[in-house]
């Protein structure tokens, strides 16, 4: 009714104002006004009457032509009309527009234009002022008729229909205004003034598919106006066309951007679309243009409140709550803008208590050796945030039932309002006996609608009896056994899930997984805390601590339910598992004080506090805080509650101090109830009474306790991997226990992979703990053991590992083969991880390996390494495990490297220096931990050469003196260190600083032969006053002590040699080097080709064509042992054998030059030798169809050359002689 009465009013307004602009003729009518005789030069003789004005006088001329000219033939119409137009303009001019002389003016026109009807029955504009006359007249009858007379002769006349359309709406006569649009629509296709009216009439009738219809076709003649769109867009969202509807709202909105109704319509079509934010922009803009508007902010507080709730199924709490308090603000203003409104009252109390059930406990302030007095403060505050607003709730839920008592959904909502206010209140005593106001409030839903099954589960939700429980729960899934909701509740009754943990626990590993599984599904469906908690306790037994959804829902349950001591509890034991102890240590601490914060009584709660406390000083003992540890256990022993796991860790911890005879008489304790214990528990505990004694007193008394203990024998599997880490210990003394055999059907495929795997440490080992390892022998082992166990991943990830230890040269290259499985069994133990050992031979690749020639090419001959996939793989490591150092600390090396390789690209420095200082920034600072403290040296290091790239000299040298600084009292090789400040100083021109620094890398005996290769070359670029000698023999020293390849390493040195005396342009000196290199084994393909080269330049510059010869040879190695084709090799060697006479040689490695590029790298000598090759005319006449060189001209090759290289004066010389010829 409203957009009736709106459409109404659009079109009176619209009559009006075309008959308030009657002065301003349309084209026809100015045309009649200029036709005839007289017209024209009349206004030329305009009166010179001094009582006129000027226009008054060209007025009154004007209507004596028109008069006249009419007199002079009355019979034709046109002259009726022109008259009569004149007449009304007058009329319409005048100041007084009702007036007695408007009124004669008007009447008068009327008689003109009545005779210019009679005269003219098919002309319709005189009809048309006729209507206008009686219409001002009163005379609506006969307005319309004139009006009808108007249309039907022309069906385009806009302003008549418009004009006869309002009349017929005045008088109520809708079904002869709907015939009359049809009538004109179905004559002209160009009458859009009748489908714009037959579509509002349309839309007002509800029949929104012919509206669309007709209101698409008005769109044509109307593109501009807003009114159309926006009743087109109405129409596509009652058809449910969302998208379509949202275009033509925003088309009305460009077209007018006060549409208030557009704005709110666009935002409830996005609400439903579930595109929250841009919902909220359109009822925020809305209320911008119209503040007062109830309907815009009842639409933003319910897009506030959809969208609250799309945060909380993603964990955003915070975010959630703060939407949530905008919604509130929102529903409180249109409460008052509606009054009773029982809908408006709900919403407030919907928000209300939404907010109540998401608002988060956020423990930024709590932290480690805070008082429980804080956090009981810190809780009870996030207590009274929820009551208010569960309170609030209650109240809006209150006055809505008053208002509409019989509404069944807000009773249920006051149900589950009224249940969380005496959750969370903790002077509510439970009576068994008593009906609680919760369950009355859900009753009396359930009495309103007794077959809606939401409220069947909001009973059994909250009802304290299991009976009525159970049976709302089953009544529920009678009404709908999908109802996922009511299968999760009906898991959390307490005797079936007790049954159910009782019987995974009984049945082992594969029920476990299935009830981790299972409750996985219903903390997804309905993400209730005490399912959160539960997922995590069964994921502490399943090893699932570190899954992602595990972490996720443990953190919403601590910010959802800090009062419940599980909450921090499983959090502690998910920071424990990532290895962060002192958040672990923070978080038992925290579930200790919400224990002392229940009502219940001590010796209700002192099991569970003893769990947390041994949890607890399990963490404080791997946190290197052993006497706190201790404390904690003697303190659970004086009052009894210290249990077989807190005598374990007492006894590591008394160890740890230097008590030793004390963690042995712990331990005895502990093998005297071994019998008592679950088989499982028994052997954990045997080993670790083997392991705790080996330790102390020695392999001997560790034997001993083993021999008392041969009931123990026969269950425990893992008595042999016991057994073997000893013995790998001192393989020398091994233990010789018979009865330790056990057949292969009863040792599990993991014990058996990680005995094999403390075997060959053991091969490595020798006996000897201060000396490196010798990995020959366990290299061997471990090949033999992967042919029995060939999807063992830990077997694979030792022997790669030990594959990176023993300094093989191709060494990377065989670790990635290994660990490239991606199935199998899989095992966090060994010394590395799959990604560490593939990280780390992406780093310690001699060769680049890159797989895109723009910046280097690849002359290794095995390409297993793939730097982009391996540095995906690291990023995808550290977002799944963002607290793992050792993920960030691979990804830097790895970049980095990728860095190298591209030349330090600027973008590529800003992001290492970035992650660098995340890495430094969450370094430990513990002095014990040496492999930490090397990271931070290298990363130091790492740091200290991205600035030297970007020259910046000075933050160079410091980063490189801090990393001295740092490890002067520690034992790491500060080599490197001293090689950076060199590097450094001799760029900036301090050579004296340079040569000291030199110095001292002479003075710390490196073990890295690649550091005294890299100081060779410094020595020759800096022009430093050492011995080359000197470096030699340090280098001979290395590789003896580290047993490597000496053929490798001096060829390798040689090169570098070779390389510096060609920077001296000492050529002869340059040739020798590299000769030795040759000859040492077999040489590399750079090697080849250096020499190659060398000798190439000899014989050109000295004319020594005996040089020629030699380079020859060493250019065909060079080419042949290429994994890839060497770009220069092919040229220098057709260079060669051109000069040794052999044509056909030359030709074939200039073609395959050309093919050693890549399209885009090819120099301008290529170009210039394709040009040569080209000219040969009998090559090129006899193979037109299979030469490269026939592909283009001569010349064209040779203007390409100098397209490429046009400084070269060489191109040119041959140009002009081409020319020339």
């Amino acid at each position: 009714m409203a957009m009736r009465k709106r459409i109404r009013l659009h079109h009176v307004h619209k009559m009006h104002g075309i008959s308030k602009k009657t002065l301003e003729f349309r084209p026809r009518e100015r045309a009649y006004m200029l036709e005839g005789s007289g017209v024209c030069t009349a206004l030329t003789s305009p009166l010179t009457d001094p009582i006129f004005t000027p226009s008054q006088a060209a007025e009154a001329n004007l209507r004596r032509q028109l008069e006249q000219t009419l007199a002079a033939d009355p019979s034709i119409p046109l002259h009726h009309y022109n008259l009569g137009v004149f007449l009304w303009g007058r009329a319409e001019a005048e100041q007084e527009g009702d007036g007695d002389e408007a009124r004669r003016l008007r009447a008068a026109a009327a008689e003109h234009f009545l005779a210019a009807a009679k005269l003219n029955p098919n002309d319709g504009v005189p009809f048309r002022f006729l209507g206008n006359h009686y219409a001002r007249g009163g005379d609506t009858q006969r307005a319309a008729k004139c009006y009808q007379r108007a249309v039907a002769l022309n069906a385009d006349d806009a302003e008549a229909g418009e004009a006869l359309c309002d009349l017929l709406d005045v008088e109520g006569k809708e079904s002869l205004e709907l015939a009359v649009c049809k009538e004109a629509a179905g004559k002209s296709p160009r009458a859009f003034w009748a489908f714009r009216r037959l579509g509002y009439l349309q839309v007002h009738q509800r029949k929104w598919s012919d509206a669309i219809q007709s209101l698409q076709h008005a769109i044509r003649g109307y593109p501009t106006c807003a009114d159309l769109w926006e009743a087109l867009g109405l129409a596509y969202h009652r058809l449910g066309m969302f998208t379509a509807a949202v275009k033509s709202y925003g088309r009305a909105i460009e077209l007018d951007s006060s549409r208030v109704f557009a704005l709110i319509e666009s935002g409830n079509i996005q609400l439903m679309l579930g595109y929250f934010r841009k919902g909220v922009e359109q009822f925020r803009s809305a209320l911008e243009m119209a503040p007062h508007n109830h309907s815009a902010y009842f639409g933003l507080a319910s897009a506030l409140l959809a969208w609250s709730r799309n945060c909380v199924t993603t964990g955003a709490f915070g975010w959630a709550a703060s939407l949530l308090k905008e919604a509130s603000e929102a529903a409180k203003i249109c409460a008052s803008l509606t009054g009773n409104l029982s809908c408006v009252w709900k919403l407030h109390g919907d928000v209300q208590l939404a907010l109540a059930r998401c608002f988060p406990w956020v423990d930024e302030k709590i932290k480690r050796g805070v008082d429980a007095q804080m956090f009981k403060d810190s809780v009870q505050e996030w207590r009274n945030a929820i009551l208010s607003a569960a309170n609030g709730a209650k109240l809006s839920y209150q006055r809505a039932l008053h208002l509409t008592p019989w509404e069944a959904n807000v009773h249920n909502d006051a149900a589950i309002c009224l249940d969380l206010i005496y959750s969370m209140d903790d002077n509510n005593r439970h009576n068994p006996n008593v009906w609680e106001l919760s369950e009355k409030m859900s009753l009396g839903a359930l009495i309103l609608e007794p077959v809606n099954k939401d409220f069947w589960v909001t009973l059994g939700s909250m009802s304290s009896d299991l009976a009525l429980k159970q049976h709302s729960f089953i009544r529920a899934l009678h009404l709908d056994m999908s109802l996922s909701e009511a299968w999760a509740y009906l898991g959390k009754v307490p005797l079936l899930k007790q049954q159910l943990i009782d019987f995974a626990t009984s049945r082992g590993g594969s029920t476990v997984n299935e009830s981790f599984e299972s409750c996985l599904r219903a903390a997804q469906i309905l993400p209730l805390p005490e399912f959160q908690i539960g997922l995590g306790t069964i994921a502490a037994r399943t090893g699932n601590l570190l899954s992602p959804q595990v972490l996720m829902a443990v953190r919403q349950a601590v910010h959802r339910a800090p009062h419940y001591p599980e909450s921090h509890n499983i959090n502690g034991l998910v920071s424990e598992v990532r290895s962060d102890f002192q958040s672990a240590i923070r978080f038992y601490q925290q579930a200790r004080s919400a224990l002392g914060m229940m009502n219940n009584s001590k010796s209700d709660n002192k099991y569970v506090f003893a769990d947390v406390s041994v949890n607890l000083a399990r963490s404080l003992y791997k946190a290197g805080l052993a006497t706190d540890a201790v404390r904690e256990c003697e303190e659970l022993r004086s009052q009894g509650l210290l249990s077989m796991d807190g005598l374990q860790i007492y006894a590591l911890a008394l160890w740890k101090t230097g008590r030793s005879e004390e963690a042995l008489s712990v331990s005895r304790n502990l093998a005297e109830n071994l019998s008592g214990m679950k088989p499982e528990s028994a052997s954990v505990a045997l080993g670790f009474i083997c392991t705790l004694t080996y330790a102390i007193s020695g392999k001997d008394s560790a034997a001993a306790v083993i021999h008392k203990l041969p009931g123990q024998l026969n269950y425990s599997s893992q008595l042999k991997f016991i057994i073997s880490a000893l013995d790998a210990l001192h393989p020398n003394k091994r233990l010789q226990l018979p009865q330790l055999s056990m057949p292969p059907r009863l040792t599990s495929y993991e014990v058996m992979s990680e005995v094999h795997s403390n075997i060959a440490l053991g091969k490595a080992i020798e006996g000897e703990m201060d000396k490196p390892l010798r990995v020959d022998a366990s290299l061997s082992y471990l090949k033999k053991v992967l042919h029995m166990y060939p999807d063992c991943s830990l077997v694979r990830n030792q022997l790669g590992s030990l594959l990176l230890w023993s300094g093989d040269w191709m060494a990377s290259h065989k670790a990635i083969r290994v660990t490239s499985l991606t199935h199998g069994h899989t095992s966090s133990m060994g010394l590395r991880s799959a990604h560490q050992i593939q990280a780390s031979a992406m780093v310690c690749c001699y060769a680049t390996c890159t797989s895109y020639p723009k910046f280097s090419f690849p002359t290794c001959e095995h390409q297993y390494l793939s730097g982009h996939d391996e540095i995906h793989h690291l990023q995808r490591w550290v977002h799944r495990e963002p607290w793992n150092q050792d993920a960030r600390y691979l990804l830097v090396l790895a970049i980095f490297q990728k860095a190298r390789e591209e030349k330090y690209p600027k973008h590529m420095c800003i992001i290492l220096k970035r992650l660098i200082m995340q890495v430094l920034s969450n370094a430990s600072n513990s002095h014990e931990n040496k492999v930490v403290q090397y990271e931070v040296f290298l990363l130091l290091l790492l740091s200290s050469e991205l600035c030297l790239q970007s020259l910046d000299y000075e933050n160079c040298i410091a980063q490189a003196k801090e990393a001295l600084r740092m490890t002067a009292s520690r034992c790491v090789d500060t080599f490197f260190a001293h090689f950076q400040l060199c590097r450094a100083y001799a760029v900036q021109g301090d050579l004296l600083n340079s040569r000291n620094e030199c110095m001292n890398c002479l003075k710390k005996h490196a073990n890295t032969e690649m550091g005294w290769v890299m100081l060779k070359h410094l020595e020759s670029a800096c022009s430093l006053e050492t011995s080359s000698d000197e470096i030699y023999k340090n280098l001979r020293e290395c590789i003896e002590r580290n047993g490597s390849d000496l053929s490798k390493w001096t060829s390798l040195f040689n090169l570098v040699s070779a390389q510096c005396f060609i920077g001296d342009e000492n050529f002869a000196s340059a040739e020798e080097a590299l000769a030795q290199a040759c000859a040492e084994g077999d040489p590399d393909s750079c090697i080849l080709f250096l020499n190659g080269a060398t000798c190439m330049e000899i014989a050109r510059r000295f004319a020594a064509p005996q040089f020629i010869s030699r380079a020859a040879p060493s250019l065909r190695k060079a080419q042949q042992k290429s994994h890839a084709s060497l770009p220069l090799v092919s040229l220098l060697l057709a260079q060669a054998e051109g000069s040794l006479g052999s044509k056909t040689k030359w030709e074939k490695n200039l073609r395959l030059e050309w093919f050693s590029w890549l399209p885009e790298l090819r120099p301008a000598e290529v170009y210039f030798q394709m040009h040569l090759l080209a000219r040969q005319s009998a090559a090129a006449a006899s193979q037109q169809n299979q030469l490269v060189e026939t592909m283009q001209s001569p010349e064209s090759w040779l203007l390409r050359a100098i397209h490429l290289n046009p400084s070269c004066s060489r191109y040119w010389k041959v140009l002009l002689q081409l020319m020339d010829a």
